[in-house]
């Protein structure tokens, strides 16, 4: 019996559809084709396609630029159907939840209508590159520069550890517009990855998250129109990414926690099947206790990402509770999914067990959208 946990109070009938949809997508189009995927370090082109055509993508995107017309709660349901079928290697959360809305909030009314109804149908994928080989957390620190030519800026540059970059038809770059303004010299300027003198670098050999087209990027000369700035001025970059965090971060506490319940449910499965000294694993106190304490840490990780997503659907989510989310979330089913590996004994180690390429897939989430460290620095401003 999986882990028994009661429905998300933000959840609804119409989103419960959502999640059958989602389901069976990821069954059909995900699911079969992991190892493949893990071996190749990339998804199938199609599969963004396919998303479209079903219409999993941008799902809160306004319908008038061709998304869902949904709320957070939408993408919630996608990302968590997602962690749920063990599938790692698909990039939507950056695509939907991180790029469309930067488009959406900052973009041209005119960019909008031109990108937006192409990323809702796959024919476009998005990403976003903050990360440079020189600096993590530190934004300010950035030293990719666009020079302001004319129309033009001239983008010079390189990033690194950046989602969907094999596939990317379109980049949000952070860059520096004035290098001596420190975080007011950061600019958010959208590229478009036909332009001359942007080249892909090698798609990155992570730990997890194996099946992820994680590339470097790199930026030489490319001439990328002053149209193509988000925000009507320069050096407003570093409040965008401030103001857009939240949601990422949020997101990423969302597929931990689903992350967490899946790997509960498989554990208690093969716990009762498996046997040892003639009875079954789960009949073992140790066993037992172990995950009568992870269902305890999965329902109270719930309660308060419920709790989270309440807040952000009501608009009142702020930086320390999306931090707090994060933290928590993440430290949780990194300990979770290291207790239940333990359980299965030399087959966790197993890359054919999920729970194997779960335990290696998790550990990023401590790192990527701000390192735990950096959540306990946001939250302890805020006391």
């Amino acid at each position: 019996m999986p882990l028994q946990l009661p429905k998300s109070s933000w959840s609804t009938t119409e989103l419960e559809d959502l999640r059958e949809l989602s389901r069976s997508f990821l069954q059909k189009e995900a699911v079969p084709h992991q190892e493949r995927w893990a071996a190749e370090k990339k998804v199938d082109r199609e599969l963004w396609t396919k998303a479209g055509d079903v219409g999993l993508l941008c799902l809160s995107i306004p319908e008038e630029y061709g998304g869902g017309g949904g709320t957070f709660a939408h993408e919630a349901v996608l990302y968590e159907e997602q962690a749920r079928a063990g599938d790692s290697a698909w990039g939507v959360t950056v695509h939907n939840g991180i790029v469309a809305h930067y488009l959406s909030a900052y973009a041209s009314e005119e960019k909008k209508r031109e990108w937006l109804p192409k990323m809702a149908s796959g024919e476009l994928v998005g990403a976003i590159a903050m990360t440079e080989p020189g600096t993590g957390s530190d934004l300010q620190g950035i030293k990719t520069r666009a020079v302001r030519d004319g129309d033009h800026y001239v983008l010079n540059g390189a990033k690194t550890f950046i989602t969907n970059g094999l596939h990317a038809g379109l980049v949000v770059v952070a860059c520096k517009t004035d290098p001596d303004a420190g975080a007011q010299g950061v600019s958010l300027i959208v590229v478009e990855t036909d332009t001359p003198g942007f080249r892909r670098g090698r798609v990155l050999d992570k730990v997890g998250l194996k099946g992820q087209d994680t590339a470097e990027l790199f930026f030489d000369d490319v001439r990328v129109p002053v149209a193509n700035l988000l925000g009507d001025a320069e050096g407003q970059g570093f409040i965008q990414l401030m103001l857009q965090l939240p949601q990422e971060r949020l997101i990423i506490a969302v597929t931990a926690v689903a992350g967490l319940e899946a790997a509960v449910d498989l554990t208690l499965e093969y716990t009762k099947e498996r046997t040892a000294f003639g009875r079954p694993i789960f009949s073992f106190q140790n066993t037992k206790f172990t995950l009568a304490e992870a269902a305890t840490e999965a329902a109270v990780a719930r309660a308060f990402l419920d709790q989270c997503i309440e807040r952000h659907l009501k608009g009142e989510l702020d930086v320390q509770g999306a931090a707090m989310a994060k933290l928590w979330t993440t430290e949780r089913v990194n300990k979770v999914v290291d207790d239940c590996v333990q359980l299965f004994g030399g087959y966790g180690y197993m890359t054919e067990y999920p729970i194997a390429r779960a335990w290696a897939d998790v550990r990023i989430s401590r790192i990527f959208g701000g390192t735990s460290e950096i959540m306990k620095e946001i939250i302890s401003r805020s006391l």
